[in-house]
């Protein structure tokens, strides 16, 4: 089986986590700003589309040079080998970056990249007329950065956030990868307590209990390359069956999901149930200035308001607040907060014990850590 060189592309901030998942199914890695490379076959491919729950896309990597002139660009791309990945009907959109570069026009990057492309297969499949692209869909993206070249070919389709879980939503959701992460980023084991709460639409609590449970985020999804004519229909089958068998489901998990809003409640709930995770989580309509535990050496998770707008802020700070009247008594717990709000520490009322820069789509967020001190 052919071995190709891979990235799988991840969020800035979360990359180090993209590559550590890697190299726990196995891999070499070299992490990069925005992605991590790895080899491997199709079948590794499908796996990492299946398993990683931090990254957002896996490409395979069809060809790297540098390019000064768009006609060194033709040609180089046109001696790419796409014989041997896109069939004669194949429907191939060309995508483009440029960003440094002498070739900085990004519409004729992708133009004379498609063009490359086409006149590769029309000379190899002897077509005279137009290649038809009535087949599936092979997702191309020439990208350069300081006249180097990356041209790709991308394998997953939507985005590996959307796991396909998520059918009702509500306002500013955290997308599914963006939450795998921050619960990565935590000292939380699925035999201790887990609590957002502030779940919203329930992704946090969601993803907690997909990894308890060992589920393959990607498992109620399909991908772009189980579509290819040359990826056997068998092999992702097989691959789809031993993910399935590594499920655990007997293992008694504690997962707390809370928010304020009973109608969010609602809305976590048919997303829990869509996953079939729904009896995993314990949902209740609980405002945070009323929760109350006796349990040890739990890990608090949450994505509060951020109070972006100046109406908000001072019911944002008075949450904040509360935040630590309620969760700073509670020292063998862990508490994680991520907000764009820098004051945060000052209106919890406790400094971090960490603080990490992630972006929550395109806005800048910190990652403020409270490390408890575990009751043996």
């Amino acid at each position: 089986m052919e071995k190709f060189k891979l990235m799988a592309t991840a969020a800035a901030g979360i990359e180090s986590i993209v590559g550590q998942e890697l190299r726990d199914l196995g891999y070499e890695t070299n992490v990069e700003n925005g992605r991590v490379r790895f080899e491997g076959t199709i079948e590794d491919v499908i796996k990492a589309n299946l398993w990683l729950r931090t990254a957002d896309r896996i490409k395979i990597i069809v060809g790297e040079f540098d390019a000064y002139t768009f006609d060194e660009l033709f040609e180089k791309v046109k001696a790419l080998p796409w014989e041997k990945i896109l069939p004669m009907d194949a429907e191939f959109p060309m995508n483009g970056r440029s960003h440094n570069s002498k070739l900085h026009s990004v519409p004729d990057v992708q133009s004379i990249a498609k063009k490359a492309v086409v006149s590769k297969l029309s000379d190899f499949y002897h077509r005279r007329t137009r290649l038809p692209e009535t087949g599936n869909m092979y997702q191309l993206e020439t990208m350069i950065n300081k006249d180097h070249v990356i041209v790709t070919l991308d394998t997953t389709g939507d985005s590996l956030f959307k796991r396909g879980y998520r059918v009702a939503k509500g306002p500013a959701p955290l997308k599914e990868n963006m939450a795998a992460a921050l619960i990565m980023l935590t000292n939380w084991y699925p035999d201790m307590s887990f609590l957002d709460p502030m779940c919203g639409s329930g992704t946090l609590p969601i993803e907690a209990a997909m990894m308890a449970r060992n589920i393959a985020p990607g498992f109620n999804r399909d991908f772009a390359c189980e579509k290819w004519d040359w990826v056997d229909a068998d092999l992702s089958q097989k691959i789809r069956d031993e993910a399935d068998l590594k499920a655990d489901y007997d293992k008694e998990v504690d997962i707390m999901a809370y928010d304020v809003d009973g109608n969010m409640i609602d809305v976590a709930k048919i997303n829990a149930q869509e996953a079939g995770l729904l009896h995993d989580i314990q949902f209740k309509q609980l405002a945070v200035q009323d929760f109350k535990t006796d349990k040890i050496n739990g890990v608090v998770v949450s994505n509060p308001p951020y109070g972006e707008r100046l109406e908000d802020k001072r019911s944002v700070e008075k949450l904040y607040k509360d935040l630590g009247k309620v969760f700073k008594p509670l020292t063998s717990w862990s508490k994680y907060f991520l907000t764009s709000d820098l004051e945060f520490e000052k209106f919890y009322g406790q400094k971090v014990t960490k603080k990490r820069k992630l972006y929550n789509g395109y806005l800048r967020t910190d990652y403020f850590q409270y490390w408890g001190k575990k009751i043996r």
